[in-house]
């Protein structure tokens, strides 16, 4: 059975929303956070992303490529919920709606590799209320952004769930990779 692993940055106040409008370059990274990721995305051959994430990622990836991270993400199959996109356009992407939870299920239990999952909101609970997320991996960002709304933290009242540590990695950034295994 495949496993689906969710990849997050989170900053140290909780902030899960927008990294990429987070400060950058007062940290150094020697490339390790880089082919963190690039060998988590190389070890899975489906990426899962809710709407929010996919209108993220649709401006940025389809138009990189020549690296092993850009050509695998654009080639590999991505499945999107979303109750309103009919017709996405990012390459060899495809809608999950209705029965999500069953469907992500039996393409769970399909044969292949794993399924990676960027961004924790309405996709990640329902993973977690559905026993269908296996890992999750927080990217702790050093700093504090003091600001934000409630929606834009990793903490929600609702949200309930019991994890152990698998893995630290910290990297030379100053970022500590937290791998937990739901259980």
């Amino acid at each position: 059975m495949r496993r689906i692993i969710n990849s997050t940055y989170i900053t140290l106040d909780g902030v899960i929303e927008n990294p990429q409008d987070w400060p950058s370059g007062r940290h150094q990274d020697d490339g390790q956070g880089g082919e963190v990721q690039t060998e988590l995305l190389l070890s899975c051959d489906a990426l899962l992303l809710g709407r929010r994430t996919y209108d993220a990622f649709v401006p940025v990836w389809p138009a990189m490529s020549g690296d092993p991270y850009s050509d695998h993400i654009n080639a590999i199959e991505k499945w999107v919920v979303s109750d309103t996109l009919t017709d996405p356009t990012w390459n060899n992407s495809h809608v999950i709606a209705g029965d999500v939870a069953g469907e992500i299920a039996q393409r769970k239990s399909q044969d292949g590799a794993n399924i990676v999952q960027y961004g924790f909101g309405p996709v990640t609970d329902l993973l977690l209320s559905h026993g269908l997320l296996d890992e999750l991996r927080l990217w702790v960002h050093p700093f504090m952004l003091g600001s934000g709304e409630p929606s834009d933290l990793l903490f929600r009242p609702e949200r309930a769930g019991h994890f152990e540590l698998a893995d630290t990695t910290p990297l030379s950034s100053g970022n500590v990779i937290l791998t937990y295994r739901v259980t």
